[in-house]
């Protein structure tokens, strides 16, 4: 490999503030501080399944609540994506994974197009997760939108089967992680950007 793949990046804004290092070739260590908890949990396995090297540190309005947090992480760890994949010479640039945790089964394919487009299908009305500082199952899919409108990628992402929230959000956190882990694999077989038209 002739040139790292990592990207560095901050972000401030009235509402949070964003640190986030990446390296998409690691090993999967992570150093995660978003101030809610079980965010911290869904990108750490997102780093360890991916085998993405993350350093996240984000200090954000929880006290409104977590939206602002969780979402502008996707923005800034999206833009991280598109600056350390560059032109995006040589990468496979799709990748799939049906990743099944107990009774969930999560179906996520993307495409590294430069098009910025979420299709995610999951069961409505779904419980929040955890204790005391519960987090709303719906902030899973505004990840998500933020995520791949950053990096602009085609995501589809789909619950085929699934009841517990906890399940559901971390089986979706680990097939973007191995569908994201294949879609930026290098190709020796690739020449240039795998596109006809010669730019992603």
């Amino acid at each position: 490999m002739s040139q790292a793949r990592t990207a560095k990046q901050h972000r401030k804004t009235a509402e949070t503030d964003i640190e986030i290092e990446l390296n998409v070739d690691g090993s999967g260590k992570s150093q995660i501080d978003t101030g809610v908890p079980f965010f911290d949990h869904m990108l750490t396995l997102f780093s360890k399944h991916g085998l993405f090297d993350l350093k996240v540190k984000v200090v954000g309005d929880i006290e409104v609540d977590y939206h602002h947090t969780v979402e502008d992480t996707g923005i800034v760890l999206g833009n991280c994506f598109r600056e350390a994949l560059g032109n995006k010479a040589g990468i496979t640039r799709y990748g799939f994974f049906l990743l099944p945790m107990d009774e969930t089964l999560a179906e996520v394919a993307m495409d590294l197009s430069g098009r910025a487009f979420l299709s995610y299908h999951a069961p409505e009305r779904v419980e929040a997760i955890g204790g005391v500082n519960r987090f709303s199952y719906q902030l899973v899919e505004e990840f998500l939108r933020a995520f791949s409108s950053s990096l602009l990628a085609t995501l589809h992402v789909e619950i085929r089967r699934g009841r517990d929230a906890h399940h559901m959000a971390e089986a979706i956190f680990k097939g973007l992680a191995r569908a994201l882990d294949a879609a930026t694999k290098l190709d020796p077989r690739v020449t240039g950007i795998p596109s006809t038209k010669d730019v992603l």
